[in-house]
Protein backbone atom coordinates (compact mmCIF):
# COMPACT_ATOMS: atom_id res chain seq x y z
CA UNK A 1 0.00 0.00 0.00
CA UNK A 2 1.45 3.25 -0.85
CA UNK A 3 2.36 5.35 2.21
CA UNK A 4 1.10 9.34 3.09
CA UNK A 5 4.06 11.67 2.36
CA UNK A 6 3.75 14.13 5.58
CA UNK A 7 5.92 16.79 6.70
CA UNK A 8 5.56 18.08 9.64
CA UNK A 9 7.39 19.25 13.20
CA UNK A 10 7.27 16.41 15.52
CA UNK A 11 5.62 17.89 18.98
CA UNK A 12 4.24 16.35 22.28
CA UNK A 13 1.29 18.46 21.29
CA UNK A 14 0.91 16.87 17.40
CA UNK A 15 1.24 13.08 18.58
CA UNK A 16 -1.23 13.72 21.29
CA UNK A 17 -3.98 15.28 18.76
CA UNK A 18 -2.95 12.84 15.64
CA UNK A 19 -5.90 10.29 15.27
CA UNK A 20 -5.26 7.09 13.34
CA UNK A 21 -6.95 6.44 9.63
CA UNK A 22 -8.68 3.08 9.85
CA UNK A 23 -8.73 3.31 6.35
CA UNK A 24 -4.65 2.75 6.01
CA UNK A 25 -2.73 0.12 7.51
CA UNK A 26 -0.04 2.92 8.69
CA UNK A 27 0.42 6.78 8.00
CA UNK A 28 4.26 8.14 8.13
CA UNK A 29 4.72 11.50 9.63
CA UNK A 30 8.37 13.11 9.04
CA UNK A 31 9.85 15.38 10.95
CA UNK A 32 10.76 18.52 9.46
CA UNK A 33 14.04 19.81 11.32
CA UNK A 34 15.62 16.15 12.11
CA UNK A 35 15.59 14.27 8.36
CA UNK A 36 14.97 10.71 8.77
CA UNK A 37 12.85 11.41 12.59
CA UNK A 38 9.35 10.35 11.66
CA UNK A 39 6.39 8.94 13.47
CA UNK A 40 4.37 5.71 12.62
CA UNK A 41 0.16 5.47 13.07
CA UNK A 42 -1.05 2.51 12.86
CA UNK A 43 -4.97 1.90 12.24
CA UNK A 44 -5.44 1.12 15.47
CA UNK A 45 -4.00 3.95 16.69
CA UNK A 46 -0.35 2.74 17.87
CA UNK A 47 1.93 5.15 17.90
CA UNK A 48 5.83 4.32 17.40
CA UNK A 49 9.07 6.96 16.69
CA UNK A 50 11.01 5.32 14.00
CA UNK A 51 14.27 6.03 11.89
CA UNK A 52 14.38 6.16 8.43
CA UNK A 53 17.78 6.09 6.57
CA UNK A 54 19.55 4.28 3.11
CA UNK A 55 21.92 1.48 4.60
CA UNK A 56 23.34 -0.58 1.85
CA UNK A 57 21.46 1.37 -1.21
CA UNK A 58 18.29 0.22 0.71
CA UNK A 59 16.12 1.88 2.58
CA UNK A 60 16.21 1.01 6.38
CA UNK A 61 13.58 1.26 8.91
CA UNK A 62 14.52 1.32 12.44
CA UNK A 63 11.95 1.10 15.14
CA UNK A 64 13.02 3.49 18.37
CA UNK A 65 9.76 2.69 20.61
CA UNK A 66 6.48 3.00 21.13
CA UNK A 67 5.08 7.25 22.06
CA UNK A 68 4.17 6.44 25.84
CA UNK A 69 5.56 8.06 28.79
CA UNK A 70 9.04 6.26 28.87
CA UNK A 71 9.54 7.54 25.73
CA UNK A 72 8.31 11.00 25.19
CA UNK A 73 8.90 12.99 21.57
CA UNK A 74 11.98 15.33 22.74
CA UNK A 75 13.49 11.33 23.92
CA UNK A 76 13.03 9.50 21.28
CA UNK A 77 14.61 12.90 18.87
CA UNK A 78 17.68 12.14 20.80
CA UNK A 79 18.20 8.37 20.25
CA UNK A 80 17.12 9.00 16.43
CA UNK A 81 20.01 11.84 16.66
CA UNK A 82 22.17 9.10 18.33
CA UNK A 83 21.13 6.50 15.72
CA UNK A 84 21.39 8.52 12.87
CA UNK A 85 24.82 9.94 13.73
CA UNK A 86 26.35 6.06 13.80
CA UNK A 87 24.55 5.59 10.40
CA UNK A 88 26.45 8.74 8.99
CA UNK A 89 29.97 7.01 10.52
CA UNK A 90 29.49 3.51 8.32
CA UNK A 91 27.68 1.33 11.13
CA UNK A 92 24.62 -0.86 10.45
CA UNK A 93 22.68 -0.75 13.53
CA UNK A 94 20.58 -3.51 11.82
CA UNK A 95 23.59 -5.82 11.34
CA UNK A 96 24.50 -4.85 14.92
CA UNK A 97 21.32 -5.74 16.36
CA UNK A 98 21.28 -8.89 14.46
CA UNK A 99 24.92 -9.96 15.39
CA UNK A 100 24.77 -9.10 19.06
CA UNK A 101 20.82 -11.75 18.62
CA UNK A 102 23.69 -14.22 17.07
CA UNK A 103 26.29 -13.84 19.95
CA UNK A 104 23.65 -14.23 22.28
CA UNK A 105 21.80 -17.17 20.28
CA UNK A 106 22.11 -20.82 22.48
CA UNK A 107 22.89 -24.12 21.71
CA UNK A 108 18.91 -25.06 21.22
CA UNK A 109 18.73 -22.15 19.08
CA UNK A 110 21.24 -23.15 17.26
CA UNK A 111 20.51 -26.73 16.64
CA UNK A 112 16.92 -25.78 15.71
CA UNK A 113 18.18 -23.50 12.46
CA UNK A 114 20.30 -26.50 11.56
CA UNK A 115 17.74 -28.59 11.55
CA UNK A 116 15.58 -26.32 9.40
CA UNK A 117 18.81 -25.96 6.93
CA UNK A 118 18.89 -30.13 7.18
CA UNK A 119 15.67 -31.35 6.10
CA UNK A 120 16.76 -34.15 4.41
CA UNK A 121 18.20 -35.57 7.35
CA UNK A 122 17.27 -39.29 7.72
CA UNK A 123 14.53 -40.10 10.59
CA UNK A 124 17.26 -42.12 12.63
CA UNK A 125 20.16 -39.38 12.48
CA UNK A 126 17.64 -36.69 12.94
CA UNK A 127 16.73 -38.98 16.30
CA UNK A 128 20.67 -39.66 17.16
CA UNK A 129 21.21 -35.98 16.88
CA UNK A 130 18.20 -34.61 19.37
CA UNK A 131 18.80 -37.46 21.86
CA UNK A 132 22.29 -35.88 21.85
CA UNK A 133 21.16 -32.45 22.45
CA UNK A 134 19.10 -33.69 25.16
CA UNK A 135 21.57 -36.11 27.01
CA UNK A 136 25.28 -35.08 25.90
CA UNK A 137 24.72 -31.16 26.09
CA UNK A 138 21.43 -31.00 28.64
CA UNK A 139 23.92 -28.67 30.91
CA UNK A 140 24.47 -26.66 27.75
CA UNK A 141 21.26 -26.45 25.59
CA UNK A 142 20.71 -22.75 27.09
CA UNK A 143 24.46 -21.48 26.84
CA UNK A 144 25.35 -19.13 24.13
CA UNK A 145 26.56 -20.97 21.52
CA UNK A 146 29.63 -18.23 21.40
CA UNK A 147 30.39 -18.95 25.28
CA UNK A 148 31.31 -22.34 24.17
CA UNK A 149 34.96 -22.29 24.93
CA UNK A 150 37.90 -24.76 23.97
CA UNK A 151 38.71 -25.34 27.36
CA UNK A 152 34.73 -26.20 27.66
CA UNK A 153 34.81 -28.70 25.49
CA UNK A 154 37.69 -30.68 26.59
CA UNK A 155 36.47 -31.03 29.76
CA UNK A 156 32.99 -32.14 28.61
CA UNK A 157 34.45 -34.52 25.96
CA UNK A 158 36.51 -36.10 29.20
CA UNK A 159 33.43 -36.49 31.24
CA UNK A 160 31.29 -37.82 28.07
CA UNK A 161 34.09 -40.32 27.44
CA UNK A 162 34.29 -41.63 31.40
CA UNK A 163 30.11 -41.83 32.15
CA UNK A 164 28.54 -42.51 28.63
CA UNK A 165 31.70 -44.55 26.92
CA UNK A 166 34.64 -43.43 24.30
CA UNK A 167 32.42 -43.88 20.91
CA UNK A 168 29.25 -41.46 22.07
CA UNK A 169 31.91 -38.56 23.07
CA UNK A 170 33.01 -38.63 19.98
CA UNK A 171 30.09 -38.58 17.99
CA UNK A 172 28.35 -36.14 20.58
CA UNK A 173 31.61 -33.62 19.73
CA UNK A 174 30.92 -34.25 15.96
CA UNK A 175 27.70 -33.27 16.63
CA UNK A 176 28.45 -29.89 17.78
CA UNK A 177 30.99 -29.32 15.70
CA UNK A 178 29.11 -29.55 12.69
CA UNK A 179 26.63 -26.87 14.74
CA UNK A 180 29.89 -24.67 15.05
CA UNK A 181 30.61 -25.18 11.15
CA UNK A 182 26.59 -24.38 10.32
CA UNK A 183 26.83 -21.29 12.90
CA UNK A 184 29.88 -19.98 11.14
CA UNK A 185 28.31 -19.87 7.31
CA UNK A 186 24.62 -18.85 8.26
CA UNK A 187 25.21 -16.19 10.52
CA UNK A 188 26.90 -12.89 9.07
CA UNK A 189 27.57 -9.40 8.94
CA UNK A 190 26.01 -6.50 6.55
CA UNK A 191 29.47 -7.32 5.10
CA UNK A 192 29.54 -11.06 4.78
CA UNK A 193 31.54 -11.65 7.31
CA UNK A 194 31.02 -14.72 9.34
CA UNK A 195 29.69 -13.67 13.30
CA UNK A 196 31.11 -17.38 14.41
CA UNK A 197 34.94 -16.88 14.48
CA UNK A 198 36.26 -20.21 15.73
CA UNK A 199 35.32 -23.90 16.10
CA UNK A 200 36.33 -24.40 19.84
CA UNK A 201 36.24 -28.38 18.82
CA UNK A 202 39.07 -28.04 16.81
CA UNK A 203 40.81 -28.53 20.06
CA UNK A 204 40.04 -31.98 20.16
CA UNK A 205 42.35 -32.49 16.47
CA UNK A 206 44.72 -29.86 17.75
CA UNK A 207 45.58 -31.68 21.02
CA UNK A 208 45.08 -35.38 19.71
CA UNK A 209 42.50 -35.77 22.02
CA UNK A 210 39.64 -37.77 20.15
CA UNK A 211 39.44 -41.10 21.71
CA UNK A 212 40.85 -43.63 18.60
CA UNK A 213 37.61 -46.09 18.52
CA UNK A 214 38.98 -48.74 16.69
CA UNK A 215 37.03 -50.53 13.24
CA UNK A 216 34.46 -53.29 14.31
CA UNK A 217 35.80 -55.91 12.18
CA UNK A 218 33.86 -59.36 13.62
CA UNK A 219 32.02 -61.73 10.84
CA UNK A 220 30.30 -64.78 10.93
CA UNK A 221 33.69 -67.08 9.97
CA UNK A 222 33.68 -69.61 7.02
CA UNK A 223 33.97 -72.50 10.00
CA UNK A 224 30.75 -71.04 12.29
CA UNK A 225 28.59 -70.45 8.97
CA UNK A 226 27.02 -74.73 9.67
CA UNK A 227 26.71 -73.83 13.35
CA UNK A 228 25.18 -70.21 12.30
CA UNK A 229 23.11 -71.42 9.73
CA UNK A 230 21.49 -74.55 12.08
CA UNK A 231 20.82 -72.06 14.87
CA UNK A 232 18.70 -69.51 12.67
CA UNK A 233 16.85 -72.91 10.91
CA UNK A 234 15.68 -73.29 14.46
CA UNK A 235 13.84 -70.00 14.83
CA UNK A 236 10.16 -70.02 14.87
CA UNK A 237 9.60 -66.78 13.54
CA UNK A 238 10.16 -67.10 9.83
CA UNK A 239 9.97 -63.47 9.28
CA UNK A 240 12.94 -62.90 11.35
CA UNK A 241 14.53 -66.01 10.15
CA UNK A 242 14.35 -64.82 6.32
CA UNK A 243 15.50 -61.53 7.47
CA UNK A 244 18.70 -62.17 8.75
CA UNK A 245 19.17 -65.12 5.46
CA UNK A 246 18.45 -61.78 3.21
CA UNK A 247 21.35 -59.78 5.03
CA UNK A 248 23.86 -62.52 4.65
CA UNK A 249 23.72 -62.96 1.09
CA UNK A 250 23.02 -59.10 -0.27
CA UNK A 251 25.15 -57.55 2.39
CA UNK A 252 22.07 -55.13 2.69
CA UNK A 253 22.32 -52.93 5.86
CA UNK A 254 20.12 -53.30 8.25
CA UNK A 255 16.75 -50.83 7.52
CA UNK A 256 17.26 -51.45 3.52
CA UNK A 257 16.48 -54.92 4.16
CA UNK A 258 13.78 -54.53 7.06
CA UNK A 259 11.97 -51.65 4.80
CA UNK A 260 11.40 -53.91 2.04
CA UNK A 261 8.57 -53.99 -0.16
CA UNK A 262 7.17 -56.61 -2.46
CA UNK A 263 7.46 -53.58 -5.55
CA UNK A 264 11.01 -53.04 -5.04
CA UNK A 265 11.64 -56.32 -6.10
CA UNK A 266 11.32 -57.52 -9.77
CA UNK A 267 10.72 -61.32 -10.13
CA UNK A 268 11.24 -61.19 -14.07
CA UNK A 269 14.15 -59.65 -13.67
CA UNK A 270 15.57 -61.31 -10.78
CA UNK A 271 16.54 -58.05 -8.66
CA UNK A 272 15.76 -56.23 -5.85
CA UNK A 273 16.36 -52.07 -5.32
CA UNK A 274 17.07 -50.21 -2.38
CA UNK A 275 15.94 -46.47 -2.96
CA UNK A 276 16.00 -44.82 0.33
CA UNK A 277 20.56 -45.75 0.99
CA UNK A 278 22.60 -44.20 3.22
CA UNK A 279 24.13 -42.73 0.45
CA UNK A 280 20.74 -41.98 -1.30
CA UNK A 281 22.05 -43.08 -4.27
CA UNK A 282 19.52 -46.44 -5.51
CA UNK A 283 20.57 -49.54 -4.91
CA UNK A 284 20.01 -52.63 -7.40
CA UNK A 285 21.27 -55.87 -7.03
CA UNK A 286 20.52 -59.71 -8.84
CA UNK A 287 19.16 -62.36 -6.63
CA UNK A 288 21.10 -65.43 -6.60
CA UNK A 289 19.03 -68.56 -6.98
CA UNK A 290 19.02 -69.05 -2.79
CA UNK A 291 17.52 -65.77 -2.67
CA UNK A 292 15.28 -65.84 -5.43
CA UNK A 293 13.59 -68.63 -4.23
CA UNK A 294 13.84 -67.61 -0.53
CA UNK A 295 11.73 -64.66 -1.65
CA UNK A 296 8.93 -66.42 -3.72
CA UNK A 297 8.48 -68.61 -0.56
CA UNK A 298 8.11 -65.75 1.39
CA UNK A 299 5.69 -64.08 -1.02
CA UNK A 300 3.52 -66.85 -1.56
CA UNK A 301 3.09 -66.62 2.44
CA UNK A 302 2.56 -62.79 2.50
CA UNK A 303 -0.10 -60.55 2.81
CA UNK A 304 1.91 -57.23 3.88
CA UNK A 305 3.28 -55.01 1.53
CA UNK A 306 6.26 -55.35 3.38
CA UNK A 307 8.73 -58.24 2.75
CA UNK A 308 9.51 -58.37 6.39
CA UNK A 309 6.48 -57.07 8.22
CA UNK A 310 6.07 -56.25 11.92
CA UNK A 311 3.25 -56.29 14.48
CA UNK A 312 1.09 -53.28 13.04
CA UNK A 313 -0.57 -53.91 9.39
CA UNK A 314 1.78 -51.18 8.34
CA UNK A 315 4.77 -51.61 9.62
CA UNK A 316 8.26 -53.44 9.23
CA UNK A 317 10.54 -55.58 11.45
CA UNK A 318 12.42 -53.78 14.09
CA UNK A 319 15.50 -54.59 16.19
CA UNK A 320 15.04 -58.41 17.04
CA UNK A 321 17.49 -58.84 19.31
CA UNK A 322 15.39 -61.56 21.28
CA UNK A 323 15.30 -63.61 18.64
CA UNK A 324 19.21 -62.96 17.64
CA UNK A 325 19.93 -63.88 20.97
CA UNK A 326 18.26 -67.42 20.58
CA UNK A 327 20.39 -68.10 17.32
CA UNK A 328 23.18 -67.03 19.21
CA UNK A 329 22.19 -69.48 22.41
CA UNK A 330 21.66 -72.42 19.58
CA UNK A 331 24.66 -71.87 17.58
CA UNK A 332 27.08 -70.29 20.35
CA UNK A 333 27.85 -68.00 17.42
CA UNK A 334 28.20 -64.07 18.93
CA UNK A 335 27.10 -62.05 16.46
CA UNK A 336 25.11 -58.40 15.20
CA UNK A 337 23.36 -57.70 12.32
CA UNK A 338 25.84 -55.78 10.71
CA UNK A 339 28.12 -58.19 11.35
CA UNK A 340 26.45 -59.96 8.09
CA UNK A 341 26.96 -57.10 6.15
CA UNK A 342 30.90 -58.44 7.24
CA UNK A 343 30.63 -61.55 6.42
CA UNK A 344 29.45 -61.29 3.07
CA UNK A 345 31.64 -58.68 1.95
CA UNK A 346 34.83 -60.73 3.21
CA UNK A 347 34.06 -63.87 1.60
CA UNK A 348 33.01 -61.40 -1.84
CA UNK A 349 36.96 -59.92 -1.51
CA UNK A 350 38.21 -63.53 -0.72
CA UNK A 351 36.92 -64.92 -3.68
CA UNK A 352 39.00 -62.06 -5.77
CA UNK A 353 35.58 -60.38 -7.04
CA UNK A 354 37.28 -56.84 -8.57
CA UNK A 355 37.84 -54.00 -6.26
CA UNK A 356 35.09 -51.78 -8.00
CA UNK A 357 32.49 -54.68 -7.76
CA UNK A 358 32.87 -54.68 -4.34
CA UNK A 359 32.07 -51.23 -3.85
CA UNK A 360 28.99 -51.57 -5.95
CA UNK A 361 27.77 -54.67 -4.27
CA UNK A 362 28.01 -52.80 -0.79
CA UNK A 363 26.85 -49.14 -2.59
CA UNK A 364 30.02 -47.45 -1.24
CA UNK A 365 30.40 -43.96 -3.37
CA UNK A 366 33.13 -43.70 -5.48
CA UNK A 367 33.02 -40.16 -5.86
CA UNK A 368 36.89 -39.47 -5.32
CA UNK A 369 37.78 -42.13 -7.95
CA UNK A 370 38.24 -40.47 -11.35
CA UNK A 371 38.25 -43.99 -12.81
CA UNK A 372 35.51 -45.35 -11.17
CA UNK A 373 33.33 -42.12 -12.51
CA UNK A 374 34.37 -44.26 -16.31
CA UNK A 375 32.83 -47.38 -15.09
CA UNK A 376 29.11 -48.47 -15.27
CA UNK A 377 28.18 -51.34 -13.83
CA UNK A 378 24.43 -52.33 -14.12
CA UNK A 379 22.60 -55.23 -12.13
CA UNK A 380 23.31 -58.08 -14.80
CA UNK A 381 27.55 -57.26 -14.12
CA UNK A 382 26.90 -58.39 -10.49
CA UNK A 383 25.01 -61.42 -11.11
CA UNK A 384 27.88 -63.19 -11.61
CA UNK A 385 29.67 -61.95 -8.31
CA UNK A 386 26.56 -62.35 -6.24
CA UNK A 387 26.05 -65.87 -7.29
CA UNK A 388 29.70 -66.38 -6.76
CA UNK A 389 28.86 -65.31 -3.29
CA UNK A 390 26.08 -67.37 -2.58
CA UNK A 391 27.60 -70.41 -3.76
CA UNK A 392 30.31 -70.16 -1.24
CA UNK A 393 27.99 -69.53 1.38
CA UNK A 394 26.36 -72.56 0.86
CA UNK A 395 29.29 -74.63 0.58
CA UNK A 396 29.86 -73.95 4.37
CA UNK A 397 26.23 -74.72 5.33
CA UNK A 398 25.78 -78.82 6.07
CA UNK A 399 24.06 -80.10 2.44
CA UNK A 400 20.87 -81.26 4.38
CA UNK A 401 20.58 -78.14 5.75
CA UNK A 402 20.92 -75.68 2.39
CA UNK A 403 19.41 -77.81 0.31
CA UNK A 404 16.07 -77.59 0.88
CA UNK A 405 13.63 -74.73 1.26
CA UNK A 406 10.07 -74.95 1.79
CA UNK A 407 8.40 -73.51 -1.03
CA UNK A 408 4.25 -73.87 -1.97
CA UNK A 409 3.17 -72.18 -4.88
CA UNK A 410 -0.78 -72.18 -5.99
CA UNK A 411 -1.60 -72.85 -9.25
CA UNK A 412 -2.62 -69.36 -9.27
CA UNK A 413 0.71 -67.75 -8.64
CA UNK A 414 2.33 -70.83 -10.44
CA UNK A 415 0.86 -69.34 -13.63
CA UNK A 416 1.55 -65.81 -12.87
CA UNK A 417 5.67 -66.82 -12.78
CA UNK A 418 4.88 -69.00 -15.78
CA UNK A 419 3.67 -65.98 -17.87
CA UNK A 420 6.73 -63.73 -16.73
CA UNK A 421 9.12 -66.26 -18.29
CA UNK A 422 10.49 -67.46 -15.04
CA UNK A 423 13.39 -69.69 -15.11
CA UNK A 424 11.49 -73.01 -14.28
CA UNK A 425 12.63 -74.14 -10.71
CA UNK A 426 12.61 -77.41 -9.13
CA UNK A 427 9.88 -77.55 -6.13
CA UNK A 428 11.90 -77.64 -3.14
CA UNK A 429 14.98 -77.72 -4.23
CA UNK A 430 17.49 -74.71 -4.62
CA UNK A 431 19.64 -76.48 -7.49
Amino acid sequence: MKKIQNIVKLTKMFVDKIQPDETKDQIFYRDETLKGFALRVTANGTKSFVVEKIIGNKVRRITLGKYNDALPVEKARKKAQVLLGQIADGIDPIAEKRAAKVRGMALKEVFADYLEARKSLKPKTLYDYKRILEIAFTNWKDKPLTSITKELVTKLHKKLGQEHGEAYANLAMRVLRALFNFAAGQYEDSKGKSLINDNPVKRLSQTRAWYRIDRRRTFIKSHELGDWYAGVQKLKNEILRDYLLLILFTGLRRQEAAKLRWEQIDFKAKILTIIDTKNRQPHTLPLSEYLYYLLINRKENSNSKFVFPGAGENDYIKEPRRQMAKVIETSNIQFTVHDLRRTFITIAESLDIPAYALKKLLNHKMASDVTAGYIILDAERLRKPMQMIADHLLKQIPQDQSSVIPISINKENKKALNSCDHIAYTHNKIY
